[in-house]
C-alpha cells in the first residue's frame, strides 16, 4: 500500500505545484501590468511637470526678452550697434537671469552676432541661422530649439522696431535661450521625482541623466520631438522611467509566493498523508484479506467500520469470500463425483479388452470343434485375459491406496508381444497380419503392466479400423537416450480434424462401442513414463502410432 500512498501524495504535489504556478503566473503578470501602467503614469506625470517646468522657463524669456526690446534707452544702445553700450544697456535687467546659465544675443536682422551676453559667448558663432528661420513670424516673437555647434539651446527670439517715416523698422533681433546641458536634465530629474531625461540633437546624444551603457528596455520611456522657431524637428525628448523598483517588488512577490507555495505543499503533504493513511487503512485490509484468499484461506473477512463506499466494498468482499466458500465446498463434492466416474469409465474401459478375449475365447471353445493346439492356445488366452483383469484390480487396490507400481527393467519385444498377443484371435478373424519387428536386446524401465496396456490399446484400435482385412506393423530403434516405437497400419487413415483432438478424453475415430478414452489414458501413462505418444495419419494411407520412452541412461 506504500506505492499507492506514494502515488496520492504525488499526485497531490503535483496538483498543488501546478495551481501556485497558475496562481503565481497570473499574479505576477497582474503585478507587472501594474507596475508597467503605474510607470506609464509616472512618466506621463513627469512629462506634465516638465512641460510646466519648460514653460515657466520659456515664458521667463519671452517676458525679460520682451521688456528689453521695448525699452527706449535697450532700442537707443542697439542702434549704435556697438556691444560695450549693449551689454551696459541690457546688464541690468539681464543679471535677473544670468545665474540660471541663460543666454543672450543680440543679432542683426539677418542673424549676424553683435553682442552676447551671459553663458559661454566665446563658443558662439558670428552667424545664427535660425533668425533667418524665426523672420516670417515677426513682429511676434517665435520659441524653439536651436542647434549650434553640436549644442541644444531653448531659445525665444524677439525683434526689436523702431519707428521711423514709413512706420516700424526691424532694428535687431535679441535671441534669448538656456542650453540644454547634464546638469538641466539633472535639475528636471530632481524636480520629477527621479524620472531620468534624455535630450538628442540630430541623432547625437546632447544631455542625459542615464547611467553609461544603460538599456533602454529596462524603461518605460515617453518620447517628445524638439522643434526648432521654423516648427522642423531637430530632436527628441526621453523620459524615462526605470523598471528597477518595480522589479524589486515583483521579486519580492516571487519570493512570497515560493514562500507561500512551500508553506502549502508542507501543510497539503500533512494533510494528504493524514488523510490518505486514513483513507487506505481499509484498502490494506482488503488487500491483506485477497493475499489470505490467494494463499488458500476462505474464511478471511474484513471489519466493516463505516457505510460509505468502502464499507459496502468491504461488505461485498466478505459476501465474495462466503460464495468463494460455498462454490469450493461444492466444487469439491462435484469433482469426487467425477472422479469417481472417471475412475468408474477408466476401469470398464481397461476391462472390456480382456473381458472380450475372455469372452471371445470361451465362446469358441463351446461353440467350435477345436483342436488340441488350439484349444491349448485359447485356454493361455483366457488365462492371461484373467491374470490381465486381475492386475487392473490389484493396480485400482493400490491406487486407492495411494501405492505406486514398482518400476522393472523389461524387455520391450517381451511386452509387446505379451500385449498383442490377445489380439491375435481377432486379428486372425479380421484378417489382419500382424508383425513384430523389434532388437530383443532393447531393454527399458517400465511398469510393466500399464504399457502392456498401452500397446494393447494401440493394438486393438489399428484391428477395428481394418475391418475388411489390412497389416500391422510394429517397429522399434534407438535414438540417444530414448527407444522409438511405432504401429503403422495401412487401414483407412484418419481425418484431420479428428487426428488433432485424439489424444483428447471421449474422442474417438473408428470404434462403434468406444468410449474415447483408451488413447488419453495411453498418453498419459506414456508421459508418466517420461515419453509422449502422437500420431501421423493421412486420409486412406493408413496411420502410425509414435511411442517414445527413455532408457534407463536418460534417467
Amino acid at each position: 500500500m506504500s506505492k499507492l500512498l506514494w502515488r496520492i501524495l504525488l499526485a497531490t504535489t503535483m496538483a498543488l505545484t501546478l495551481l501556485f504556478a497558475v496562481i503565481g503566473w497570473i499574479l505576477q503578470d497582474h503585478f507587472l501590468r501594474i507596475a508597467t501602467q503605474s510607470l506609464q503614469d509616472e512618466v506621463s506625470a513627469s512629462f506634465r511637470a516638465y512641460e510646466s517646468l519648460w514653460h515657466a522657463r520659456a515664458d521667463k524669456l519671452a517676458s525679460i526678452s520682451k521688456v528689453l526690446s521695448s525699452m527706449s534707452d535697450v532700442r537707443a544702445a542697439f542702434g549704435t550697434g556697438d556691444q560695450a553700450t549693449i551689454r551696459d544697456s541690457a546688464g541690468e535687467l539681464w543679471s535677473k537671469v544670468s545665474s540660471e546659465g541663460a543666454l543672450f544675443i543680440v543679432t542683426d536682422p539677418k542673424g549676424r552676432v553683435l553682442a552676447c551676453l551671459g553663458g559661454d559667448c566665446g563658443a558662439m558663432p558670428s552667424h545664427i541661422a535660425a533668425v533667418e528661420s524665426a523672420s516670417p513670424r515677426f513682429p511676434k516673437q517665435a520659441s524653439g530649439f536651436l542647434v549650434q555647434d553640436g549644442r541644444l539651446f531653448q531659445t525665444t527670439i524677439t525683434p526689436v522696431y523702431v519707428e521711423s517715416g514709413r512706420g516700424p523698422a526691424l532694428l535687431d533681433v535679441l535671441v534669448a535661450g538656456y542650453i540644454v546641458s547634464p546638469t538641466l536634465a539633472r535639475d528636471f530629474k530632481e524636480a520629477t521625482g527621479g524620472s531620468d531625461f534624455v535630450f538628442t540633437a540630430r541623432g547625437v546624444t546632447v544631455a542625459s541623466t542615464l547611467p553609461p551603457g544603460g538599456d533602454l528596455s529596462d524603461y518605460s520611456m515617453l518620447s517628445k520631438p524638439l522643434m526648432d522657431v521654423a516648427g522642423q524637428s531637430i530632436g527628441e525628448l526621453r523620459i524615462l522611467r526605470s523598471f528597477e523598483a518595480a522589479q524589486r517588488r515583483i521579486a519580492a512577490v516571487r519570493r512570497d509566493i515560493v514562500l507561500i507555495w512551500l508553506a502549502a505543499m508542507c501543510a497539503g503533504f500533512a494533510l494528504t498523508w493524514s488523510l490518505a493513511r486514513r483513507i487506505l487503512r481499509p484498502v490494506q485490509e482488503l488487500d491483506r484479506a485477497a493475499a489470505e484468499i490467494g494463499r488458500g484461506n476462505y474464511h478471511a473477512e474484513i471489519e466493516v467500520n463505516s457505510r460509505d463506499e468502502l464499507g459496502r466494498l468491504a461488505k461485498t468482499f466478505n459476501a465474495m469470500c462466503a460464495s468463494i466458500r460455498q462454490a469450493r465446498e461444492e466444487l469439491i463434492r462435484q469433482e469426487r463425483i467425477s472422479t469417481i466416474g472417471r475412475l468408474s469409465t477408466s476401469i470398464v474401459h481397461d476391462l472390456r479388452n480382456p473381458l472380450a478375449a475372455i469372452y471371445g475365447g470361451a465362446e469358441m471353445l463351446v461353440d467350435d470343434e477345436l483342436s488340441p493346439g488350439q484349444v491349448k492356445r485359447l485356454a493361455l488366452n483366457i488365462y492371461r485375459s484373467s491374470r490381465r483383469v486381475q492386475e487392473m484390480l490389484q493396480d485400482l487396490s493400490d491406487v486407492t491406496r495411494g501405492k505406486t507400481q514398482s518400476v522393472e527393467s523389461c524387455r520391450l519385444l517381451d511386452v509387446v508381444r505379451a500385449a498383442i498377443e490377445p489380439f491375435s484371435a481377432a486379428a486372425e478373424t479380421n484378417r489382419v497380419s500382424v508383425s513384430c519387428d523389434i532388437a530383443a536386446d532393447i531393454e527399458l524401465p517400465l511398469e510393466r503392466s500399464r504399457m502392456e496396456r498401452v500397446f494393447g490399446n494401440l493394438m486393438s484400435n489399428a484391428i477395428d479400423a481394418m475391418p475388411n482385412g489390412g497389416r500391422v506393423l510394429v517397429t522399434a530403434e534407438r535414438q540417444g537416450n530414448s527407444v522409438l516405437v511405432r504401429f503403422n497400419d495401412n487401414g483407412p487413415g484418419i481425418s484431420e480434424t479428428i487426428a488433432s483432438r485424439l489424444f483428447q478424453p471421449f474422442v474417438t475415430a473408428s470404434k462403434k462401442n468406444g468410449l474415447g478414452l483408451g488413447l488419453a489414458l495411453s498418453r498419459q501413462t506414456v508421459l508418466d513414463h517420461g515419453g509422449d505418444l502422437w500420431v501421423q495419419s493421412s486420409p486412406g494411407a493408413g496411420a502410425t502410432f509414435f511411442v517414445r520412452l527413455v532408457t534407463a541412461s536418460a534417467g
